[in-house]
């Protein structure tokens, strides 16, 4: 999650995380009509027309756009998810291979190395069928393997500090077995992080132990990965219990409302554990913040929450709800029969307001793969207050702060609520902002 002379980690990307708090009036654009996909592919096609030169994505700060290698490996799970638009998902593989992005994202490979950013972008080379031990040169396996201490736990090796957590430790146990090792040390530290509840904690080795839906759906997948059936029964047992009546979840402090990228976590693990109705929730509750057909340049987007589209924090949003509506969880998610191309809604040429309809009219499987008609979500009219989130550490380097990022197509004032959890595996965008403090710039 994201969060100079050298500012600390502890500020990565404040400005990021303070959300565009948006207020709406009920304008519903139609609903897909006769749209030959899934919600997921839906979703994801939109997303891959939204790469900045069809192979990576920027995030904004100080007025200035980065590239973020975060949030772009995101995105590619987020293809091989939905199983579609592998075109995009081979370009932005490619451009995570080369040596300057992986130099910003994982670190340097000689005094800079990131944990979070290892394992997940390991986990993207399993996911597209390359080899993580030998990706734009690096190995990223036996990297992270040297990140790990005698008690297992995986740690950043930096001049900035170490900022791994709960996630960090997810993400290394599942990359870690998907390439054949017994990541036995790992899985016990992660075990040993479970809260009384059930739950997993975000900060690690901190008290009191307090459980977190994002980290719970990481570790509860990680546990699953090793099998661990009796510690990831417990934290799947703590996600279902705090399931909305809507089928929604919230995140930890500011964003503990309600939203699209803790909904798309925890029901991406509900189902790898089996638990089919409450994960059947969770993508009704994804899919009734789709956006319809009202605007085709937005269709198929994910809404972080009711309130509806706003451009500063779509993509973001998107690219973590999509394996929400996905069958697969980290463990197996591949690129293997996916199509190439990234599914266009087909809208009607013109279309009309409709009455929003409810979330069980929503598919109640997630690998459906019939006609399906996407819930519309509302349409935001007036801005709102950037709500205040809690800075966290991240996957990758430091990045500088920023306040709300200033969106030049609608004049609206936002930056992109995330998740307390998916902050800390999303900071791809630091890279740039640590090469610049070390030539001496403010980033």
């Amino acid at each position: 999650m994201f969060r100079g002379p050298r500012p600390t980690r502890s500020r990565v990307l404040a400005g990021l995380a303070l959300a565009g708090v948006l207020t709406g009036a009920a304008v519903v654009p139609a609903a897909f009509a006769d749209t030959p996909t899934t919600p997921a592919a839906a979703a994801a096609g939109w997303l891959a027309r939204q790469l900045v030169d069809g192979d990576h994505f920027e995030t904004t700060a100080d007025n200035k756009n980065y590239p973020d290698a975060g949030l772009t490996a995101d995105a590619v799970l987020a293809f091989d998810s939905a199983k579609v638009a592998q075109d995009a998902a081979t370009k932005a593989t490619a451009w995570l291979a080369k040596p300057d992005t992986l130099a910003g994202y994982v670190g340097d490979g000689a005094k800079e190395f990131y944990a979070g950013a290892h394992a997940k972008l390991a986990l993207v080379a399993q996911a597209q069928g390359q080899d993580p031990a030998a990706f734009g040169g690096r190995d990223l396996l036996a990297a992270l393997r040297s990140l790990q201490a005698p008690s297992g736990r995986l740690s950043d090796r930096s001049e900035y500090g170490d900022y791994s957590n709960g996630i960090t430790q997810a993400f290394a146990v599942i990359a870690l077995q998907r390439a054949g090792d017994r990541p036995v040390a790992a899985a016990n530290y992660l075990v040993g992080t479970q809260c009384q509840d059930g739950g997993f904690p975000l900060y690690l080795e901190k008290s009191p132990c307090a459980s977190d839906v994002d980290t719970t759906g990481f570790a509860a997948q990680a546990l699953l990965a090793v099998g661990n059936k009796t510690a990831a029964g417990k934290a799947l047992d703590w996600l279902a219990a705090g399931q909305k009546s809507d089928g929604g979840f919230g995140g930890s402090g500011p964003t503990s409302g309600e939203n699209a990228n803790s909904t798309g976590l925890a029901a991406q693990a509900l189902r790898a554990g089996g638990r089919a109705d409450a994960a059947d929730r969770a993508s009704a509750y994804l899919t009734s913040l789709q956006v319809g057909c009202g605007d085709p340049k937005t269709a198929g987007a994910i809404a972080y929450d009711g309130k509806g589209y706003v451009a500063g924090n779509a993509v973001r949003t998107t690219a973590q709800a999509v394996p929400g509506l996905g069958s697969a969880g980290l463990d197996t998610v591949s690129a293997k029969g996916s199509r190439a191309e990234a599914p266009t809604p087909n809208c009607p040429a013109t279309s009309t307001s409709a009455t929003p309809t409810s979330a069980s009219t929503a598919p109640t499987s997630a690998g459906a793969s019939s006609a399906v008609a996407v819930p519309p979500a509302t349409v935001p009219t007036t801005g709102g207050t950037p709500a205040e989130a809690t800075p966290a550490g991240n996957d990758s380097a430091p990045v500088n702060t920023a306040a709300t990022a200033t969106l030049a197509d609608t004049g609206v004032n936002a930056g992109p609520p995330l998740t307390i959890g998916a902050l800390l595996i999303l900071a791809g965008a630091a890279a740039l902002v640590l090469a610049r403090r070390r030539a001496g710039t403010q980033g």
